[in-house]
């Protein structure tokens, strides 16, 4: 009798890379670039210290996430690089303490505010993933992750004493978080089956409701453009589990909304909500075409 064949352990540095979901982190650096930007910007090695502040929270975030769930994963997805043998329990463990410190403790450099933020970001991080996979509403949970840490982003720039600077960084992060809630419940059927319902796919339009709303004059026609990309690579995502008539492919749709939070960032920056200069539209791009390539080497989830 035949017998399946246990998973083959992948490289310790390939298992590094899948623990962490680096094909993710251009969405975090875009959320950086975004909330520091729309806050009023300032020096760019002070920006890219809070790149590497942020780079490490979510790192040692995802390591957590293994961390915690490795009994589920030895249960239901024993080809995660812990149930193989690729990397030892206790040392994700020693990776996610420090990498959550170091990058949460860079933060304090910025000030008071943003020291706030982080630490507040640090909790929504750890509240999910430890009760993640028992709470219903933990895409909430998920969603105050990028909520804090774009506010966290923006304190972090020098010019945030502008109410009105301030006004979007706040906005931006609030349909950023309803865009996570939205991505965060189709993802949570990827490895929990159940009945997948539609409305909160709703959720991942905020951005567009939002720069349709703020949008005025000049701004509008830029506003509609990066609308219109938005929205199309949403639906054509969300196709490939919603569109019917064959069996639903969830992960390729949590992937390509991964990497559709590139598109939130960009309609806040260089879609009208604020006067981006014309370079960050190809930042914008590049990352976002980072982070497809990244996911075509490291699964994104």
């Amino acid at each position: 009798m035949e017998t399946d064949s246990p998973p083959t352990p992948p490289g310790k540095l390939r298992a590094l890379l899948i623990l962490g979901r680096v094909s993710n982190l251009p969405t975090v650096w875009s959320n950086c670039l975004a909330a520091w930007w729309l806050a009023g910007g300032g020096a760019w090695d002070r920006f890219v210290l809070l790149c590497i502040g942020a780079t490490l929270v979510y790192l040692g975030g995802m390591y957590l996430n293994d961390a915690r769930d490795v009994e589920w994963d030895r249960a239901h997805r024993n080809e995660r690089p812990i149930p193989t043998g690729a990397v030892q329990e206790r040392e994700v463990w020693i990776w996610t303490m420090g990498l959550l410190s170091a990058g949460t403790f860079s933060f304090f450099a910025f000030g008071r505010m943003a020291s706030i933020y982080a630490v507040a970001l640090l909790l929504a991080v750890v509240l999910y993933n430890t009760f993640h996979k028992q709470i219903s509403w933990s895409p909430i949970l998920m969603a105050l992750c990028r909520f804090f840490l774009f506010l966290a982003a923006g304190a972090s720039a020098d010019g945030t004493g502008d109410p009105e600077s301030w006004g979007l960084v706040v906005w931006t992060a609030i349909v950023l978080g309803l865009y996570i809630v939205g991505l965060t419940y189709v993802a949570k059927h990827e490895s929990i089956p159940g009945v997948l319902r539609y409305w909160p796919c709703i959720l991942l339009a905020a951005p567009i409701v939002l720069a349709t709303i703020i949008n005025a004059g000049e701004h509008r026609f830029i506003g509609a453009a990066f609308s219109l990309v938005m929205g199309g690579w949403t639906i054509w995502k969300v196709s490939h589990t919603l569109g019917g008539g064959k069996k639903p492919q969830i992960g390729r749709t949590v992937s390509g909304l991964l990497a559709g939070i590139v598109w939130v960032d960009a309609l806040a920056v260089v879609g009208g909500l604020a006067d981006g200069a014309p370079w960050l539209s190809g930042v914008f791009v590049a990352l976002f075409g980072l982070a497809l390539l990244f996911q075509r080497f490291i699964p994104a989830t």
